[in-house]
């Protein structure tokens, strides 16, 4: 059970008026059991404080983006500078045009970028660049995929009852039917499978999207190389959506982590530095549909955002991607999240649980299945009660993750590592409590 301090009544107000405000009383992404919600007062490094002054372990960061943890003084610095000069412009800027020069230097695939305000647009405009580009319509995902919540992103991210490949399952309420008509699925690290579906329909393909790392689930190699060869084959353009693994597997993202090259990726999290901000980037020859003289020949993408390439943004980033450029950086983070990683398992294993670590270091998840996670159909067969209960224990014991992740910072240091283990073995002993009392019989 929670120890802590209880809410206050500052904070049970403000929950409340959550409520009544906010459908659901939340924002859409983090969501917490009733009992246990809070209100961020403020945040620092690898922890925040909440309304009622409880301290907390932060292990979702802002769903990814704080990368260096909360208010670096090399962000706030650069951000402050920058607010004195204006807001937004709606017009090139320095840091904008830094930023964009900066990305595209780093990122293998990329000759050309437009920014955009969030990782969903950056994905919905690289599915229309590929369109243009192709004269087609259809695309291929891979089941499992989250690729934002536009339409055609929404598609067998999370079926309860998976159809036959290439069919796809819409996962929200609201979504036109006439789009089913054009995506379609297949399965991840399923080489033969997407061939022939590839093989099959790559006449109406406009392009193949995919998370180069799926949620949590680490590529076959071959499998990637394999899709990038088939699509290559075929003319399809290949789009990585490296939302959440750019910058974070490495400077030039999982493109670089992995040595596979799209032809378009869509980017965000860490190049805003905790300000809306994501792009697509890509070949020039895709990207060039972007450009205003296109509409001579009808063939423009239209695209455009009123805080596209915001100067504040732009300049969080740049200074966020200056601090990853430092020697040792990456080898930090991947040292911090290999000793939480492997923390994890170890104790679920000391504790007798069969349970699955998947995921590379700087984020990953527990599974509670004896299967290996090798796809989106293997995570079914994980026990999601316990999962729930252990997500559960933890925040008690004042540590934040998200639904479905573990993201690591250059923040978390040894005082963190230290508090998260002692906290992961205090979580599942109440799990042991947990399973003793939970009536027999299925997931």
């Amino acid at each position: 059970m929670d120890t802590r301090p209880a809410r206050s009544p500052e904070e049970d107000a403000l929950l409340r008026t959550a409520t009544r405000r906010l459908p659901g009383g939340v924002l859409g992404g983090y969501y917490a059991p009733t009992d246990l919600q809070f209100v961020v007062k403020e945040a620092r490094g690898a922890r925040f404080r909440d309304v009622s002054g409880r301290e907390y372990i932060d292990y979702l960061l802002g769903s990814g983006p704080m990368v260096l943890g909360h208010a670096h003084p090399a962000v706030i610095d650069a951000v402050e500078r920058q607010i004195g000069r204006g807001t937004t412009y709606f017009q090139l800027s320095e840091p904008a045009i830094a930023l964009a020069e900066e990305i595209c230097r780093a990122v293998p695939c990329a000759d050309q970028l437009r920014f955009t305000s969030t990782g969903s647009e950056a994905t919905f405009f690289a599915l229309r660049l590929a369109r243009a580009f192709r004269g087609r319509d259809k695309i291929l995902k891979f089941e499992g995929g989250f690729h934002g919540t536009h339409d055609y992103s929404l598609m067998s991210v999370g079926p309860k009852a998976p159809k036959a490949f290439p069919a796809p399952t819409p996962d929200s309420a609201g979504i036109p039917h006439a789009i089913e008509e054009h995506v379609l699925v297949a399965p991840f690290n399923d080489l033969a499978e997407t061939e022939a579906i590839i093989d099959t329909h790559h006449d109406s393909l406009a392009g193949v999207i995919m998370e180069p790392f799926q949620r949590l689930i680490v590529p076959d190699q071959k499998f990637l190389r394999g899709v990038r060869e088939i699509t290559k084959r075929h003319g399809v353009p290949l789009i990585f959506d490296e939302v959440v693994t750019g910058f974070r597997f490495a400077y030039g993202g999982a493109q670089e982590f992995y040595g596979v090259v799209p032809d378009l990726a869509a980017f965000g999290k860490i190049i805003g530095g905790g300000f809306p901000l994501a792009a697509v980037v890509g070949r020039e020859e895709i990207m060039r549909h972007l450009a205003p003289e296109q509409a001579r020949t009808g063939g423009q993408v239209q695209q455009a955002g009123t805080l596209n390439g915001n100067p504040i943004a732009c300049a969080a980033g740049l200074a966020t991607l200056a601090e990853l450029r430092k020697p040792g950086t990456y080898e930090r983070l991947f040292r911090t999240g290999n000793r939480i990683k492997s923390a994890l398992q170890e104790t679920a294993r000391a504790a007798g649980f069969a349970a699955q670590v998947a995921g590379e270091a700087p984020v990953f998840e527990i599974y509670f299945t004896d299967q290996p996670i090798s796809d989106y159909r293997a995570t079914l067969t994980a026990d999601m009660a316990l999962h729930a209960a252990f997500t559960r224990a933890l925040l008690e014991r004042g540590i934040v993750k998200a639904a479905q992740k573990i993201y690591v910072s250059l923040a978390h240091g040894e005082e963190e590592i230290e508090q998260t283990v002692q906290v992961f073995t205090a979580a599942f002993a109440a799990m042991i409590d947990h399973r003793s009392r939970r009536p027999q019989g299925g997931h």
